[in-house]
């Protein structure tokens, strides 16, 4: 096929020269106040003349090299061109719906749903909705080659699926609905729920209920039985709209058609009630959502421990966490770091080292973050002894410091005159697998030299040469030095 000059200006010009767009009737039981806008006119872009421009000439060229002639152009090559060749080129790529029009004006070739779904899609991806909106018309005008008699092609919804969601993420409510009332108009039988469900997702997120309110009745209307998931969108909206009576009236509703609520249905009342302040509500709603055998979530963890630690109710949110682990409906995914933070932020280090041993126990192991933040916390309040056990066992464990919190409590260890405790701690970290580092060294040679201990702090020296870690001789020597110089070991300066 020879692409010419006219071929160019037609196939940009004529862009969007399809049939004129297809009003669907209003239903009856739901008319819509504000019709789509009217789409303006097309005309020729103000850059086109009648001599191609060079990027025209690069475009014929494209053309030329990667477009299968007209005459064996069918859906599965005009497709493979759009994916493969236009789709990822800088120049070119936005002209794929010149080319899908253009090739609707061919004699020999028909688009067939595969054609209609992609370029659905990629319409929808970058935001063109206007010729968005003229593709499903023409839809509607040039059925699928695969409808045979009374019967719609079975891809339809799917095809105008993908253009709802568009319109409802991008806010064109107008617009979604006019799309739903022509696919509901083409296909056969019924929508598919989730249609329903997008269409009033779209205007919860929106903020308008009334409208939402009204397409949920509509559902009922068009006998569309409306699933968890419908209840949970308007439960979500009327929560996020502070009308949590009507929340809880659909949550009631919700039940009395036999639809079981699921985590989302609770995780969105428990933060409601707890946004209001109502936190015995929200806690009793937790515990009927385990009698009901509904799977607590993680997000159910959060919810609860983060609206109590807002009530500055930090020790309710440690009680209710180790009474959700002995129900063993605890979620394995649940950090409970955070909350260990704000016990030994509240200087309740013992607490959170209790609730640590005790989740522990049942099999809930704590994070790094946890670990490190509760031996910080038991640190800076002067338990010193219990930092260092709890440090023991982390490693133990297999749960490795980081520098900072183990030579921060090695330090406090020397400086209680217990070195030969914060030695032995690197020993087991060594063992596990831990690094010491300078830092390590030189708080346990000045511990052993505070306490008179001169062949343990010769030993580390030697290790810290060995090493590399001393960068002269001169080093080396003051260290020894150092220790030589401690006239008197713990023994003789308790006899003195």
């Amino acid at each position: 096929m020879r692409w010419n000059k006219n071929n160019v200006i037609n196939l940009v010009t004529k862009s969007n020269h399809l049939p004129a767009p297809i009003k669907p009737p209003s239903p009856e039981i739901y008319r819509l106040p504000n019709p789509p806008p009217k789409l303006p006119e097309t005309s020729i872009p103000p850059t086109l003349t009648l001599s191609p421009s060079p990027k025209h000439s690069n475009f014929v060229n494209f053309l030329e090299n990667n477009l299968p002639h007209h005459q064996t152009l069918t859906p599965q090559t005009l497709l493979g061109f759009l994916r493969s060749k236009l789709r990822h080129h800088s120049l070119f790529a936005h002209y794929d719906f010149a080319v899908f029009n253009w090739a609707a004006t061919l004699d020999t070739f028909r688009h067939d749903h595969d054609s209609f779904l992609w370029m659905s899609r990629s319409l929808a991806a970058t935001h063109r909705f206007d010729d968005l909106y003229r593709l499903l018309s023409f839809i509607a005008a040039n059925p699928c080659p695969c409808s045979s008699g009374i019967f719609s092609c079975p891809q339809l919804e799917l095809i105008f699926r993908s253009a709802i969601d568009a319109y409802c993420r991008a806010g064109k409510m107008d617009y979604a609905l006019s799309a739903f009332d022509t696919m509901k108009r083409l296909i056969d039988g019924k929508p598919n729920i989730e249609v329903y469900n997008t269409v009033v997702n779209g205007y919860v997120k929106c903020g308008d209920m009334d409208k939402a309110l009204r397409f949920y009745q509509r559902m009922g209307k068009e006998r569309a039985k409306p699933d968890v998931c419908t209840f949970n969108i308007l439960i979500n909206g009327y929560c996020r709209s502070f009308k949590f009576d009507l929340a809880l009236d659909l949550f009631r509703e919700m039940k009395e058609r036999g639809c079981e609520p699921n985590v989302v249905s609770f995780n969105t009342l428990i933060r409601g009630f707890l946004s209001r302040g109502n936190i015995e509500e929200g806690i009793k709603m937790a515990y009927e959502m385990i009698e009901l055998g509904c799977r607590f979530s993680e997000a159910s963890c959060e919810i609860l421990v983060d609206g109590l630690c807002r009530e500055g109710r930090v020790s309710d949110a440690c009680g209710l966490v180790i009474d959700l682990s002995n129900k063993r409906v605890l979620p394995n995914e649940f950090d409970y770091g955070s909350l260990v933070e704000k016990l030994c932020g509240e200087n309740k280090a013992d607490r959170a080292m209790e609730m640590v041993e005790e989740l522990w126990k049942k099999g809930q192991s704590p994070c790094l973050i946890a670990c490190t933040t509760l031996v910080e916390g038991l640190r800076k309040s002067g338990r010193t002894e219990k930092a260092s056990g709890f440090m023991e066992k982390m490693m133990n464990a297999g749960v490795l410091p980081d520098s900072v919190t183990f030579n921060l409590l090695l330090r406090d260890l020397c400086n209680s005159d217990h070195s030969i405790d914060a030695n032995r701690l690197r020993l087991l970290a060594s063992s596990k697998g831990y690094e010491p580092d300078e830092t390590t060294y030189h708080v346990l040679v000045s511990g052993f030299t505070k306490e008179g201990r001169r062949k343990e702090g010769e030993v580390l020296v030697n290790e810290m040469l060995d090493k590399d870690m001393l960068p002269d001789i001169f080093t080396y020597n003051r260290l020894m030095d150092s220790l030589s110089c401690a006239k008197f070991s713990r023994k003789q300066v308790r006899l003195l």
